[in-house]
C-alpha cells in the first residue's frame, strides 16, 4: 500500500496542509531528547533557512527511506522535511527551557540559577544549532556547570551572533577557560563577557582565556568581579588589554590578591581610550596606585563612571590625583565610600568638583573623618544635576547638616539621599525637608539611626501630606527608638501621600524591643492607602497574638513581605 507521501509524489506538487505536517511528524521516530542512545544525534543536522524572514533556524535529517527519492516531484517532501525538522528542533529547545522553569527565546536564553548539571550543558550544546539568533546568553550561578563547559563550547560556531556571554559563579575550571578561549573565535560579535564569582580564573588561570583572545576584539564589557585574580593574572591582565580597543567596562572589583599587580594594570589603562566604566573597588589600592592612577586617568577623558570604594588604605591619597580628575569633564558617577578619606583628601576633591559638571552621583559614605569637611563640598556641587547622593555614616557635623539644608531646594533631581547614620541629622529634619514640595522626584530616603524624634516623625508626616514624598519607593526609618508612640501615630496618619511607596523599615534595634499597641490601629488604617507597599519591616516591635493576626489579616491578599518578630506585647521592654 502505499505511503502518504509516495501518493502526493506521484499526484504531482502541491501545497501540504497542517494536518499532512503533523501526522508526518507523528510518523517519524522518537525525537532526540526522547532517545537514550546518543548515536541517534545524528539524526539532526543544520542547515540554512530557506526563509530569511524566520527566527526559527531550519535542519535536515539524514538520509533515509523517505528522503531517498529527491528528484522531481520527490523534492517537495524533502523540504516539507525541513520545515518539520526545525519545528522539532525548536520544540526541543522549548521543553528543555520550559522544564527549567524557563520562558523559551530565539534571541535571548537566560539559564541563570537552574541548578544545570553536566548532562544539561551537553543537551544545551545540542540544542544550539536551533539558537542561530541568538544574541544574549545568561548562565549565571550554576554551581554544577563547573568542568563542563567544553560541551558547551564546542558549539559556539552555531550562535556566531551572541553578544552577551554570562557564566558568574559556575565555578569554572582552568579546563573551562581553555574552552572558552578556544571557542571565542567563533562569536567574533561578542561584546559582554562575565565570569564574575568565579575562584577558578584567577590562581595564575586567566591566561588559558586570555592567551586565545583574538587581536583587536569586539569586547566592549568585561566583568571579573572577585574572581581571586592574582598578581600573576594581574600580569596577564595587563598584557591583554591592549588587545582590546573597544573595551567600555572593566570590572575587577573584589580582587585583593592582585594588589601588587594592579599597579601593571593601570598602566595598561592606556590601550583601551573608549574606557566608561573603571570598577576597582576592594582591589587593595594604596597611596602607590592611586598615583599611576591618576597619570592614566589623562589618557580616559570619555569616564563616566569610576569605583575606588571600599580600599582603605588608598587614604591620604586622593590628593595626588587633583589634577587628573579635573580632566574627567564627562564623569557622572563617583564612588569612594568605605576609603578612610582624610580631610586633606576632601579638600583635593573640592577644588576638583567645578571641573566635574556631568557628575550625578556622589558616594562617600562610612568615611568617618570627613563630616566637617563636606560642609565645603556640598556648594559646590553641580546640584541641579544630582540624583544621588550618600553620606550614611560620615560623622556629619551640625554646621554640614545645616550646609546640606540650604542645598535642598537646589537638588530638583535628586532621587537617592542616604543620611543614616549621623545623629546630627535628627536635630535639623524639619530644615532638610521643608525645602521639598509637591514634584519631588525623590525615591529613596534612608535615614536609619538618625536619632529622629517624635517632633521629627510630625515634620515626615508634614512632607507627605503636602504631597513632597509622593514618589518615594522606599523609606528607612528604622534604628530610631527615641521616637515616641505620638510620632509614629502622626506617620500613619500622613501615610496617605506614600502611594508609590513599596519599601517601609521602622524596626528597632536588636537589643531593643517595644510594644506596637499605641500605634499599631493607625498602621492598619494606613495600610489601605499604600498600594505598592511590598515589604514592611517591623523588627523588634513586639504585638500580642491578637495584634499580629490583625496585621496578618490586613496583608493576606496583599503581596508584601512581612519582617517581623513574634514576641508577645507584654513582653516587651524598653531598650535602655
Amino acid at each position: 500500500m502505499e505511503s502518504a507521501e509516495q501518493q502526493k509524489a506521484r499526484d504531482g506538487p502541491q501545497k501540504r496542509s497542517p494536518l499532512d505536517l503533523i501526522m508526518n511528524q507523528i510518523r517519524r521516530k522518537t525525537s532526540f531528547t526522547e532517545r537514550k542512545k546518543p548515536t541517534m544525534g545524528r539524526l539532526f543536522r543544520p542547515s540554512v533557512s530557506s526563509d530569511k524572514n524566520s527566527d526559527i533556524p531550519e535542519t535536515k535529517e539524514s538520509e533515509s527511506s523517505e528522503g531517498k527519492d529527491s528528484a522531481g516531484p520527490g523534492t517537495e517532501s524533502s523540504d516539507a522535511d525541513s520545515e518539520i525538522g526545525s519545528v522539532v528542533g525548536w520544540g526541543r529547545v522549548k521543553q528543555f527551557v520550559q522544564k527549567l522553569g524557563k520562558t523559551p527565546d530565539t534571541q535571548s536564553l537566560s539559564l541563570a540559577h537552574c541548578d544545570l548539571t553536566a548532562t544539561d550543558v551537553v543537551e544545551l550544546g545540542t540544542l544550539l544549532p536551533f539558537l542561530a539568533q541568538l544574541e544574549v546568553m545568561d548562565l549565571s550561578w550554576n554551581d554544577l556547570l563547573g568542568g563542563s563547559l567544553k560541551a558547551l563550547t564546542v558549539h559556539l560556531q552555531h550562535v556566531s551572533k551572541l553578544k552577551v556571554l554570562k557564566v558568574s559563579s559556575c565555578r569554572l575550571t582552568a579546563h573551562d577557560l581553555i574552552a572558552l578561549g578556544e571557542g571565542l573565535y567563533c562569536i567574533p560579535l561578542l561584546e559582554m563577557l562575565d565570569l564574575s564569582w568565579n575562584a577558578g580564573v584567577g590562581g595564575g588561570n586567566l591566561h588559558c582565556l586570555a592567551n586565545h583572545l583574538p587581536s583587536a576584539s569586539s569586547l566592549r564589557e568585561l566583568h571579573l568581579v572577585d574572581c581571586q585574580l592574582s598578581e600573576a593574572d594581574a600580569v596577564t591582565l595587563g598584557e591583554a588589554l591592549p588587545l582590546l580597543p573597544c573595551l567600555e567596562l572593566l570590572d575587577l572589583s573584589g580582587n585583593k590578591p592582585m594588589k601588587e599587580g594592579l599597579q601593571i594594570v593601570v598602566s595598561a589603562l592606556s590601550y583601551t581610550p573608549q574606557l566608561k566604566t573603571l570598577k576597582l573597588s576592594t582591589c587593595g589600592l594604596n597611596k602607590m596606585s592611586l598615583i599611576m592612577l591618576g597619570e592614566k586617568l589623562k589618557l580616559l577623558p570619555g569616564l563616566e563612571h569610576l569605583d575606588l570604594s571600599c580600599n582603605k588604605e588608598s587614604g591620604g591619597g586622593f590628593s595626588t590625583m587633583t589634577a587628573s580628575l579635573t580632566l574627567l569633564t564627562h564623569l557622572k558617577c563617583l564612588d569612594m565610600h568605605l576609603c578612610c578619606l582624610t580631610e586633606e583628601d576632601i579638600l583635593a576633591l573640592v577644588q576638583a568638583i567645578p571641573s566635574l559638571s556631568e557628575l550625578t552621583e556622589l558616594d562617600l559614605s562610612s568615611n568617618k573623618s570627613i563630616g566637617c569637611m563636606l560642609q565645603f563640598l556640598l556648594p559646590a556641587l553641580p546640584l541641579s544635576k544630582m540624583k544621588k547622593l550618600h553620606l550614611n555614616n560620615c560623622g556629619l557635623s551640625l554646621d554640614t547638616c545645616w550646609a546640606l539644608a540650604t542645598t535642598m531646594q537646589s537638588l530638583a533631581q535628586l532621587e537617592s539621599l542616604n543620611l543614616s547614620w549621623n545623629k546630627s541629622v535628627g536635630e535639623i529634619l524639619q530644615q532638610l525637608l521643608e525645602p521639598l514640595q509637591t514634584g519631588c522626584k525623590l525615591q529613596e530616603l534612608r535615614l536609619s539611626s538618625c536619632d529622629l524624634t517624635t517632633e521629627g516623625m510630625l515634620h515626615i508626616e508634614s512632607a507627605c501630606k503636602r504631597g513632597a514624598l509622593s514618589q518615594l519607593k522606599l523609606l528607612d526609618l528604622s534604628y530610631n527608638g527615641s521616637v515616641g508612640d505620638c510620632g509614629w501615630v502622626s506617620f500613619y496618619s500622613g501615610a496617605a501621600g506614600l502611594k508609590e511607596l513599596q519599601e517601609l523599615d521602622v524596626s528597632l534595634r536588636p537589643s531593643a524591643s517595644l510594644s506596637a499597641s499605641p500605634w499599631l490601629p493607625a498602621l492598619l488604617d494606613a495600610l489601605p492607602q499604600l498600594p505598592s507597599l511590598r515589604r514592611l519591616a517591623l523588627q523588634r516591635w513586639a504585638f500580642s497574638s491578637g495584634e499580629r493576626e490583625k496585621l496578618d489579616k490586613a496583608l493576606s491578599k496583599r503581596n508584601v513581605v512581612l519582617e517581623c518578630d513574634k514576641v508577645a506585647a507584654t513582653e516587651a521592654k524598653v531598650a535602655a
